[in-house]
């Protein structure tokens, strides 16, 4: 499983305070580092995040059209075709 970038900003934030708030120079130059190290996994983050939005939205588009076609090809093998059907909110409605 891979850290989301909010949850890497939020790492990169702590250990960046960390870092300003250390007496200690060893804990500061770690906390330095690792704040570095977060702010790059958050850029990788951001990227995976957008790659799998971006391929939602193309999977729901896809069910969409898939559900439209279905719909047509319900309605074309009705036994009376010029009659239509209910819109699904309206029979939902009645129910």
């Amino acid at each position: 499983m891979y850290p989301s970038a909010n949850l890497c900003r939020i790492q990169e934030a702590f250990q960046r305070r960390r870092a300003e708030n250390s007496p200690f120079g060893n804990v500061r130059t770690i906390a330095q580092k690792a704040a570095a190290a977060w702010g790059a996994e958050a850029l990788y983050a951001e990227g995976r995040e957008q790659r799998q939005e971006q391929l939602r939205a193309g999977r729901a588009g896809q069910l969409e059209k898939e559900r439209l076609a279905c719909e047509q090809l319900d309605l074309s093998s009705s036994e009376n075709p010029d009659r239509g059907r209910a819109a699904p909110t309206i029979v939902a409605h009645l129910l």
